[in-house]
């Protein structure tokens, strides 16, 4: 995700340790529960303006937003909590329209016979937290298999969507396995990313891409019955976001977020079969990666599977782990190489390490060529 409005560089110079801190107290306020004690959430003599840049950037400030709405009437800061709300109803709209983009798609997939499940957005937050509307969601995203790639892609042109320019290059269509496509609409525009892979070079991909359609549960969203991954594989979609936002040095407590609430909805037995299954998709350090992080940022480690996830990339600290995944535009942090994070990824598997990294090379090599200013068409 590009973020050219300078946050990164103002909170970098600036230092924010503190604000880090707050935001991940209030985190953990909203994971506790409606009657867990607030804790320290007290402003202070910190910086509002830095709070709302951390909220924004990782897509929790609805998560702040509930944590202080909960909290005792002296510990919310007026004008911090005035920015929350706001963008709390800007998310409303946003996800709003999001919703009746989805249901047109959803319709014209449908009447295509094309086979299709939707990814994150309002329906996992209405699934994971009973709210359409905790996090900012501007794309429509959708999984087909590769031989439906095509199809779908016509099937939406049909309804007004066009391929993104920059999204028509082989970098996009063979490395990413996706491609945007928009369609203006009056005062606004509507995005679809449409997918046939769930990972980009650089981490590990699943195995089975067509498992998540093969695996996909119906569920009930505004008065219609529509394709959303199952249980399991909303828990391992949010673990290759965070290995992804890693790997790209962006800030990802949001996706951490729904690793947190997706693994509270399992028990032991559950726990066991998910792994079974992570390891069958070769994904399995993957989702150790996703739940060491929530147990970082948000407290835990009493479950099966975060006893195993303490291995993964045991060389790195607690302490940097939550930078790297809340605030990493910190200049203390010291980030381990993009290589020593693919190889844990890997399992430590030479062969299977040097087929990722390989994959990874000529994505960078195709990248280089096709997204560069005036390269090849």
């Amino acid at each position: 995700m590009a973020l050219p409005d300078g946050s990164y560089e103002r909170l970098r110079a600036a230092g924010c340790a503190d604000e880090v801190a707050y935001v991940q107290a209030c985190l953990r306020f909203y994971f506790a529960g409606p009657h867990a004690g607030a804790g320290d959430i007290s402003m202070r003599d910190l910086d509002g303006a830095k709070i709302a840049d951390i909220a924004r950037l990782n897509k929790v400030a609805t998560f702040v937003l509930k944590a202080l709405s909960r909290a005792p009437a002296l510990e919310r800061p007026p004008e911090l909590f005035r920015w929350l709300d706001t963008y709390r109803r800007r998310t409303v709209s946003m996800n709003a329209s999001c919703i009746m983009d989805s249901m047109a798609v959803h319709d014209v997939l449908r009447a295509s016979e094309i086979d299709f499940v939707f990814l994150k957005g309002p329906f996992q937050q209405q699934l994971l937290y009973d709210d359409h509307f905790m996090k900012p969601s501007g794309d429509v995203d959708i999984l087909v298999s590769p031989l439906g790639f095509v199809r779908a892609r016509d099937a939406l042109r049909k309804i007004g969507y066009e391929v993104s320019g920059k999204s028509n290059s082989v970098w996009w269509v063979r490395f990413l396995g996706e491609q945007h496509m928009t369609r203006d609409d009056g005062p606004r525009s509507s995005t679809v990313d449409l997918h046939y892979r769930l990972q980009q070079p650089g981490s590990p991909s699943p195995r089975d891409a067509d498992g998540f359609l093969r695996r996909k549960r119906q569920v009930e969203i505004a008065g219609a019955t529509v394709p959303f991954t199952s249980v399991a594989d909303t828990l391992l979609l949010s673990c290759i976001s965070v290995a992804k936002a890693l790997f790209n040095r962006e800030p990802c407590a949001g996706y951490v977020c729904d690793i947190s609430a997706s693994a509270g909805r399992l028990d032991e037995a559950d726990q066991l079969r998910l792994l079974d299954a992570a390891t069958v998709q070769g994904l399995d350090d993957t989702l150790l990666l996703g739940l060491r992080a929530a147990d970082v940022l948000l407290g835990g480690a009493g479950t099966l599977l975060s006893q195993r996830a303490t291995r993964i990339l045991s060389r790195i600290g607690n302490e940097d782990l939550l930078s790297m995944v809340i605030a990493p535009w910190l200049p203390s942090l010291r980030w381990p190489q993009r290589r020593t994070v693919l190889w844990e990824l890997c399992g430590r598997a030479p062969v299977r390490y040097l087929a990722e990294a390989g994959w990874a090379a000529s994505a960078d090599i195709s990248r280089r060529i096709f997204e560069r200013p005036g390269g090849a068409e």
